[in-house]
């Protein structure tokens, strides 16, 4: 009698992935083409947590945590990926999602728009950059 437990054999067939149309209308975020975005800071220190940025041309956005913001800077992707997917939901360009998380109320989440920081840069890849050198 042997004391190897036998295999399921489901554990030993292929997984498949198949992307399934859906889930929440997201803005893309890629874009080599120009985009403006703004600095976010956190709440009660004034330190610096990322990232905004928004192109109107590819219908691009997102938040890029700042690297040297560790998990901080992080988990405040959640609050702004949120705001963004809520945004694109409503149909607004990303242009007019930036102008209105400036405008707006102070956000849920630990990260505020800093005030007077929006900005262009030629592509989203210079902001990337700012990110994580800065």
């Amino acid at each position: 009698m042997s004391s190897e437990r036998p295999v399921n054999p489901r554990f030993a067939e292929d997984m498949w992935f198949q992307e399934v149309p859906g889930g929440p209308a997201r803005y893309r975020d890629r874009t080599d083409k120009p985009v403006r975005y703004f600095t976010v800071v956190d709440k009660q220190s004034g330190a610096v947590l990322g990232y905004v940025w928004g192109g109107d041309e590819d219908e691009a956005a997102a938040y890029v945590p700042r690297q040297a913001a560790g998990p901080v800077g992080a988990n405040e992707s959640m609050s702004w990926i949120g705001r963004l997917r809520e945004a694109k939901s409503r149909g607004i360009r990303p242009s007019q999602a930036l102008a209105e998380f400036l405008a707006g109320p102070e956000p849920g989440g630990r990260g505020r728009p800093l005030p007077d920081s929006l900005t262009d840069a030629p592509n989203a890849a210079v902001v990337k950059a700012l990110a994580k050198g800065d």
